[in-house]
């Protein structure tokens, strides 16, 4: 399935909504959840690649001994700066990087981790190549991705209420990318490696409205650019109309949904 190129594109008031809704919404879970897979290990030395606006950094940073560098890269300037803005419990060294060309020498990481960030890598072996070249010997690569749409409910509500907005057209942004990546063989073959592990993780995700959860993902998400390249008039009313369907499906006032990923460890 072919992504355009805004799929990649977090800018304007993307980070900041991010950062307010869909981290707590959806986020935050996880990024504790690799933090305590890598907080056992021996490390000095620890890379983040996609970092957002640093959810998984600082989680990190509190749950690492303060011996331990953590170097923070992504490659939108504007969830960098979010990240930056909102600060670490202990000194982070951050960097604008691509993925795919890492600006590290050979071995110098004891751990690569990275959250939901592979589903954007335009070419994923790549980056799954530069992420080994820079682990020395005995160190981990560690990450996740969503499982399929329909595992994930309010990403679930939010699309298929689009489509009654859209329907000549329809929004697929969730599904295609963050959720488009989620096949075990091809991560396998994007790999290119035997021995890594694949455990799928259950979480809730938990809203104070169900129009939060909606602002979350309509405006907070590159699905905000797919919307106004239709009709950005009609961004406000996508959006109500995504909080309707999430009400419609758990109820008013707070809101929980069922939500489902996939961590994947590999060991250099």
């Amino acid at each position: 399935m072919t992504s355009p190129s805004t799929d990649k594109v977090f800018a304007g008031s993307i980070p900041k909504i991010y950062e307010a809704h869909l981290v707590p919404l959806i986020f935050q879970p996880y990024a504790d959840d690799l933090a305590r897979r890598l907080a056992s290990r021996p490390l000095r030395r620890v890379l983040e690649i996609a970092a957002g606006t640093g959810v998984v950094t600082r989680a990190l940073a509190s749950a690492l001994p303060d011996r331990v560098e953590i170097v923070a890269t992504d490659l939108n300037p504007g969830m960098l700066d979010q990240a930056i803005a909102i600060g670490t419990p202990r000194r982070v060294e951050w960097r604008q990087a691509d993925a795919m060309q890492l600006p590290f020498a050979d071995a110098e990481f004891d751990a690569v981790v990275c959250q939901f960030g592979a589903m954007f890598f335009p070419d994923r072996a790549k980056a799954f190549a530069e992420a080994r070249r820079v682990l020395r010997p005995g160190g981990v690569f560690l990450f996740n991705v969503w499982d399929r749409i329909e595992e994930n409910e309010f990403a679930h509500a939010v699309t298929a209420a689009l489509e009654t907005v859209f329907p000549d057209d329809p929004p697929r942004f969730m599904a295609r990318t963050p959720h488009g990546y989620h096949d075990k063989a091809l991560i396998a073959r994007d790999l290119a490696q035997g021995g890594f592990a694949s455990t799928a993780v259950e979480a809730v995700s938990r809203a104070e409205s169900a129009r939060v959860a909606a602002v979350a993902y309509c405006q907070g998400t590159p699905l905000r650019s797919e919307i106004e390249a239709r009709d950005a008039s009609r961004l406000e009313a996508a959006t109500d109309v995504a909080a309707r369907e999430i009400a419609t499906r758990f109820g008013d006032g707070s809101v929980e949904g069922r939500m489902r990923a996939h961590i994947v460890s590999i060991e250099a």
